[in-house]
């Protein structure tokens, strides 16, 4: 269910080394393609490629905790700002991925819960031995990008070509992420009708 480092690791690389391990939950996070301006990007990349290259995977609790205050934290604080056209603010948009992720629920993943924000979208799931994450995430993003630009009249990128992704390290990681999900459109300031749950555990939530 966790991560475990003296277990065997499937290594995947698609622009990032994407780790995966059989049956242990992980934290997807990905964004649409004008959610962060590219300026502000730069020097966050730069910055974080030298710290990966210093403090190679697996990280252990410090690490991890070090890694998203740095980084992962700043990127979402900038996502949270609402920044791009935000498309998925549109209910009709947000519903098309939110139908994506669950088409495949219990088949080649098990959904534990996910929100679809204006402009962003974090799943935490598990995820089949048999089915390669990036090709997991790349069936999300090419169908919703299609069926969501279908449904607007245009055309293009609508998706960040990369996406973030952190193994569960143990029951105390999972329930932080659990309630990152369930509490980031409030830190986002997000009205109802502007965000996407997927929270089968809790009453009242699920889509």
């Amino acid at each position: 269910m966790f991560f475990r480092p003296d277990k065997p690791i499937t290594k995947h690389l698609n622009h990032l080394p994407h780790w995966q391990q059989d049956l242990v939950f992980v934290f997807i996070t990905w964004r649409l393609a004008d959610s962060v301006p590219e300026g502000l990007l730069k020097k966050w990349r730069a910055e974080r490629e030298e710290w990966v290259k210093s403090h190679p995977k697996p990280w252990d609790d410090e690490l991890g905790k070090e890694y998203h205050q740095r980084f992962s934290a700043k990127l979402e604080e900038w996502m949270d700002q609402g920044m791009g056209e935000c498309v998925l603010r549109d209910p009709c948009c947000a519903e098309i991925v939110g139908r994506c992720l669950l088409h495949f629920d219990g088949e080649r993943y098990e959904l534990d819960s996910f929100v679809v924000m204006p402009n962003h979208v974090h799943v935490l799931f598990r995820i089949s031995p048999d089915y390669p994450i990036e090709k997991v995430v790349q069936s999300w993003k090419r169908y919703s990008a299609r069926e969501v630009n279908e449904l607007l009249g245009k055309s293009g990128q609508l998706w960040h070509r990369r996406f973030w992704d952190t193994l569960v390290r143990g029951e105390k990681h999972f329930w932080k992420i659990r309630r990152y999900i369930e509490k980031n459109p409030v830190k986002a300031g997000l009205k109802n009708e502007e965000f996407l749950f997927y929270l089968p555990w809790k009453k009242g939530t699920a889509i």
